[in-house]
């Protein structure tokens, strides 16, 4: 299921915004892009979004920025290193120039708690870790009911596509009725074609009709099909991960709609016309196939 969401929050002295963009994808393909130095919170956010979404491709994005609550603290061990590296190269190359503070602490690492920089304590690191996880649940929450807006549209048109492969079967059933007395015409007009005027009996003829008749009965396969579709019906009434289940459900159909095709031989109109229907039956399968794979 396609959607996107995002969420700001500010807790703890932090300002902490998290975006979510999720597409089709058979599997749950998770990609989290932080800000450097955050990998401490990486395992901790891939639980929570895998809570939320089992099925798809989603891009987390998550940064995060001190508030004004947040304590600045200069690490004063690293700029004092900064300033001697420096020092030492205006020496080495007779430069004039002075030394500039604000651009000194500027430098990475030197100012903890600013530009995304993970705070010391463990204290305050737990407290960045709760907003972070607060505003991934609510960019989730959003996009779930995103995600919901659209499964809404997708089952509707689900159900369109089964009432069609239903009234097709009705037809496929109908139309496999009257083959048996299209089989004994073709049989009839075949020996007369091969034995001329000699006598034919109407007996063996109907004999042998019932048993090609029988061998290309496609009852079963119908009933199967019909039971495939009303299982599938019943699954999108239901709730939970579902789109394993309708994927196994069309591959099921897809293969009764092969042997439909299969059984019905000949160029009787009553064959060609099973055939067509269940070639259209085969596309629709797929049809429902593709857009079974944006169902979780």
């Amino acid at each position: 299921m396609t959607g996107y969401a995002q969420a700001r929050s500010e807790h703890g002295g932090w300002a902490v915004r998290v975006s979510v963009k999720s597409v089709n994808h058979r599997f749950l393909d998770l990609k989290l892009r932080m800000p450097e130095g955050f990998d401490l919170y990486e395992l901790r956010l891939r639980q929570v979004a895998r809570e939320h979404i089992h099925r798809g491709h989603l891009e987390i994005h998550v940064s995060a920025e001190p508030g004004t609550a947040v304590p600045v603290q200069v690490n004063k061990e690293l700029a004092q290193a900064y300033l001697r590296a420096a020092e030492s190269f205006l020496k080495q190359t007779s430069a004039a120039a002075d030394v500039d503070v604000v651009s000194l602490l500027r430098l990475p690492g030197v100012i903890a708690g600013v530009n995304g920089a993970v705070p010391d304590s463990e204290e305050d690191q737990e407290i960045l870790g709760q907003a972070l996880e607060g505003c991934l649940r609510e960019a989730l929450n959003k996009l779930d009911e995103m995600r919901r807006a659209e499964g809404k549209h997708l089952v509707a048109e689900l159900r369109e596509r089964l009432a069609r492969i239903s009234g097709q079967v009705d037809q496929v059933r109908g139309l496999a009725t009257t083959l048996r007395p299209s089989f004994a015409r073709r049989l009839d007009a075949r020996l007369k074609e091969l034995l001329g005027a000699a006598a034919i009996d109407p007996a063996r003829i109907a004999q042998e009709a019932a048993l090609l008749a029988e061998r290309s009965d496609i009852s079963e396969e119908l009933d199967r099909l019909r039971s495939h579709l009303q299982q599938f019906a019943k699954l999108l009434d239901g709730a939970g991960e579902l789109g394993k289940k309708l994927d196994f459900l069309l591959q099921e159909m897809h293969r009764e709609a092969n042997t439909l095709l299969s059984k019905t031989p000949g160029v009787e109109s009553e064959a060609l016309a099973i055939t067509g229907l269940a070639l259209e039956i085969k596309a629709e399968i797929e049809k429902l196939r593709e857009q079974v794979q944006n169902i979780e």
